[in-house]
Formats: C-alpha cells, structure tokens, sequence
C-alpha cells in the first residue's frame, strides 16, 4: 500500500461550484494534504485566472490535464453532461475522480461511468470514486438517519419532504447559456438543485418500488425544463413517500415529515421534533375500544450537535484521506450517485409518459426521449442584459 505525503490534484471545471473546490484545497494544500498541481476549464480565461494565482498551469483540455506526469487526483465541476467523458478518461488513466452532483443526467451514462470505474479498478486496485453529497455530512441530516436506522420508529409509514427553498429568479437561468436547455443541463430543478434531495431520500430510506411523477415544465419561468414537481413514491414494505419542489416559491418551505407505528419526526426550521408514540399505532388501531380516540404521544425536542464539520471541505478531505491510505471511509461512494439520478429520471419519465414507473427504470426509453427534446428544442436563449 503505497501512503503519498501529499496528493497531486487538479481542478476540472473552474466556474461557480469549481471555484469552491479550489479555495478547499488550497486549505488542505496549507495543511500539507495536497499539492494543486492544474486547473481546467473551456472557457481559457477562467482557467488562466486561477492558474496565476496558484502558480500552476492552466488547461483547456481535459485530456491534455489528464496526461499531466504525476497527477494523481481529479475534482470534477463541468457541467453536467460532462462529467461522464470526464471521469472515464481519468479512471483510464488510473486517476482518482472526486465528481460533482449529478453522476450524469441520464441512467445509461451513469452505467458507463460506473463500469469505466469497475474497469479500472482491475488495472488500479486502490482508485478511487467519490461524489460530492456533502449534505450527507449536515447535522441534522446525520441525526435523522441515525433515528430511521435506530428502529426507534418502528415499521415506517409516511415520508413527505416539501422542499421549495430553491427560489430562482429568471435571471439566474438567462446568466449561462447551458442552464436550463435540455442540451446544455439535461433538465431543470430535479437535474440541478435536487440531486441531494434524491440522494438522501434513497440514503435515509432506500430505493421505492415504484413512482408516479408530476412535472411542469416552464411553468414560473422562461425555460424548457422543469422548474415544479411532485412525486409519490411506493416501497415494497408498505411505506409511501411524497416529494415537492418548485424554484418559484418564495418564502420557501424545507419541512421533513417521517412517520412510523411509534411516532414522528419533524424537522423544520433547524429543528428536529418527535412525537413518540407510547403505543404502536398498529397494535392501538386492533385493540382500542374508543370510536375516535388518539394514541398518547410526548413531544421531544431532538438535540443536535451543530458544531460538527460538515459540508464540500469534509466530502473532499475524506477524499484524500481514501487516497493516502489506500482505505477510508468516503462520505458518498461515487457508484452511489446512479440510485438519486434513477429517482429523478423516473419522476421526469412517469409525468412525460403519464403512468407509474415500476423500477428498474428503462434507461434506454428515458435517453431516447432526452435525444427527442433536445432535437425538438425551438428554446432560444435571450442575450444577457449587463448593467
């Protein structure tokens, strides 16, 4: 096992969420964990940007990026179309691939960037794939797994997550020409803003059998893609989940609702509250004897320790430290990435085709319609108005 001092790493993709991965590593290049050694980006002058202020030469290139002697490790933060190619190219090459949110935009890229990695990992036994979920990492996200796993619920019942806190104005989607097309992004508020909805939905509760999906597309803004959605998801043990989100709800909403036989939980507000039950509501539905009666339930208020590191800088310094010691426990495997991205294609596919999606999705149906919308697209872009 081969332990590194520090590990080489450059940056590919250097716009909005790629700036952020830099000013992370240059922390942990303070701290002796990373030498950047590159910076990526097709729009040169970007590149050039960073590359001067770190000293370190700029690419336009990834593949040129990718030859570099010496390289190491990747950070990936193109857009998302990109990510596929991008990461493939590196795992070839041996590279360790920390990927931006989504895996891809569609189920049958992800498959190929997953076995790319399978691949690879024959020729490079310690490689390593990981995502950027950082909102794994949140406090009271972590809390509210460890209350499902704890069992203290019992047999789950209802989920239902109102997540609007995502408000967008339509100058946000005229201020890049990939945002919001079905060529450039692939998709709107499930493709851009909910991958990590998607990802804790499936981490905290695992995959549903099946999903029903309704989508507008357009519907608040001058787009092509969707900016409102719901969906209803039902799991093999009996268990129904809802999701809704919109990028034109302000002031948003962010409530999580879990209910099991023993209770509920709440959180809202950055705030966990329990309602625990002091009888399964199962066993109370055979056995009480009163026509309109309620199971007795105590309110706790659930503490949480917010001081805990969370967020991008946890996600890739748990990235390196895989690398280094040729182990470790990532925050989010890469392969993991494929079971969110399935959750937001079905719900995108349910409400085109206006039927219930039984997994496992038909990827190949799902990229045909993709290919059909971005062929079919008559959206022109407006020209960007500067003050």
């Amino acid at each position: 096992m081969t332990i590194h001092k520090n590990v080489k790493i450059a940056v590919v993709g250097v716009g909005a969420m790629g700036s952020g991965h830099i000013k992370n590593l240059r922390q942990l290049q303070t701290a002796g964990k990373v030498e950047i050694v590159g910076v990526c980006d097709v729009i040169k002058d970007r590149a050039d940007k960073f590359a001067e202020e770190l000293q370190i030469p700029a690419y336009d290139s990834h593949t040129e990026l990718l030859n570099k002697p010496g390289l190491e490790a990747i950070t990936v933060a193109t857009p998302h179309y990109d990510h596929p190619s991008v990461a493939i190219d590196a795992f070839n090459r041996g590279i360790h691939v920390l990927c931006e949110k989504p895996i891809a935009v569609h189920l049958n890229d992800a498959k190929k960037m997953i076995a790319a990695y399978e691949r690879a990992k024959e020729a490079y036994p310690e490689l390593v794939f990981a995502i950027m979920f950082q909102e794994r990492t949140y406090p009271f996200h972590k809390k509210l797994k460890e209350i499902v796993q704890s069992g203290k619920l019992g047999k789950l019942i209802r989920v239902t997550w109102i997540n609007t806190q995502w408000f967008r104005p339509q100058f946000y989607y005229d201020s890049g020409d990939w945002r919001a097309t079905w060529a450039g992004e692939g998709g709107g508020i499930l493709t851009n803003q909910c991958p990590h909805n998607m990802d804790l939905y499936q981490w905290l509760f695992g995959m549903p059998a099946k999903i029903s999906g309704f989508v507008n597309i357009g519907k608040y803004h001058n787009i092509e893609v969707e900016d409102e959605v719901t969906a209803y998801f039902e799991h093999e043990n009996g268990m129904i989940g809802h999701f809704i989100a919109t990028t034109a709800e302000t002031p948003g909403t962010n409530r999580f609702e879990i209910v099991g036989e023993h209770g509920k939980l709440v959180y809202e507000n950055e705030k966990i509250v329990m309602y625990q039950n002091q009888i399964s509501v199962f066993d109370f539905i055979l056995e009480s004897k009163s026509k309109f009666g309620n199971v007795e339930s105590w309110y706790t208020e659930i503490p949480v320790d917010i001081t805990q590191p969370k967020g991008h800088l946890v996600v890739i310094e748990k990235f390196i430290n895989a690398i280094q010691n040729g182990d470790g426990e990532l925050v989010a495997h890469g392969t993991e990435g494929i079971n969110g991205l399935t959750l937001a294609n079905a719900i995108m596919q349910s409400s085109f085709t206006e039927s219930k999606i039984v997994l496992p999705l038909d990827a190949d149906a799902y990229e045909n319609k993709l290919k059909e919308l971005i062929q079919s697209s008559k959206y022109v872009k407006p020209p960007i108005t500067r003050l």
